[in-house]
């Protein structure tokens, strides 16, 4: 009977491959640790990326041009954007309100913005609003999406490299360590990045809002009604989010850094901003 083994070669071309890719691609600093990460695209093939997806969103979408709801969202824009620092002098930013029930948010590499008005009712305040803004712009300015892209294509390779070393197993055997090595990046690996992610933009916001002169504080609150707003949440470990009360409490940890700079921002021209309503 023909002894079935485990290739070495094809996995170790995959980590020759892994370990090219990893050391030569682009380092960015995190503006919130100052620890270095690695991207997978630079910064123009992000803003070419975010320009092509921003205007083809808005091709399909019914994007508000005028009103209340559309000065107050371009208004939070403009009193966030300068809040981002250094990290994001060259972004060319840009901030549409698209007419849709969805409670969602979200900023595109290069600094294009898009509010859906269905998260105007769970925002409630001006701050609560600068809150989610400020999260979506952190995402952005930290290009998460850029680093989430690289750990993913990495898993793949090396995912691609055991299959080639177990061609020679039984394909029941075969299938059953691929599934398990495939968990394995998924829980053990990108889930836990992407939460990472999420938390790191929940406080980089907190810093963006409190520097344009909005209460920091309006956050918990808006977090606690998409809490109720959003029904029952997967287990964590199989969520790209941390759970809500997870991400109450780190926001909770954060405040005293944040409600410095908003006690900076107080005396800054302008002054704070933070009780109106949303109309």
């Amino acid at each position: 009977m023909k002894r079935r083994t485990i290739a070495i070669l094809p996995m170790l071309i995959a980590l020759v491959v892994i370990g090219f890719r990893y050391c030569t691609a682009e380092k960015v600093t995190n503006p919130l640790t100052g620890k270095t990460a690695r991207v997978g695209l630079s910064s123009d093939q992000e803003e070419t990326l975010g320009l092509q997806t921003y205007r083809e969103v808005l091709s399909q979408a019914d994007v508000v041009t005028s009103g209340r709801e559309h000065d107050l969202v371009v208004g939070v824009a403009s009193r966030l954007a300068p809040a981002t620092g250094p990290e994001a002098k060259d972004f060319r930013w840009q901030v549409s309100l698209v007419r849709s029930r969805e409670p969602n948010a979200f900023c595109l590499p290069g600094g294009k913005i898009v509010v859906y008005t269905g998260i105007l009712p769970l925002t409630k305040t001006e701050a609560a609003l600068a809150a989610v803004m400020g999260h979506e712009m952190a995402h952005a300015v930290a290009r998460h999406g850029s680093q989430r892209l690289l750990r993913t294509s990495l898993a793949q390779t090396f995912l691609v490299g055991a299959n080639l070393s177990m061609g020679d197993l039984d394909p029941g055997q075969r299938q059953a360590l691929m599934a398990a090595l495939g968990a394995g990046a998924q829980y053990g690996v990108l889930l836990p990045f992407s939460r990472q992610h999420e938390t790191e933009a929940d406080q980089l916001g907190l810093l963006y809002m409190a520097r344009a002169g909005y209460d920091p504080r309006e956050a918990i609150p808006f977090w606690e009604r998409m809490s109720q707003a959003g029904g029952s949440q997967p287990p964590v470990y199989m969520s790209t989010h941390p759970s809500h009360e997870r991400r109450i409490q780190d926001l909770q940890d954060f405040m005293p850094k944040a409600l410095a700079e908003y006690e900076k921002a107080k005396d800054r021209p302008g002054g704070a901003r933070g009780t109106s309503n949303l109309p």
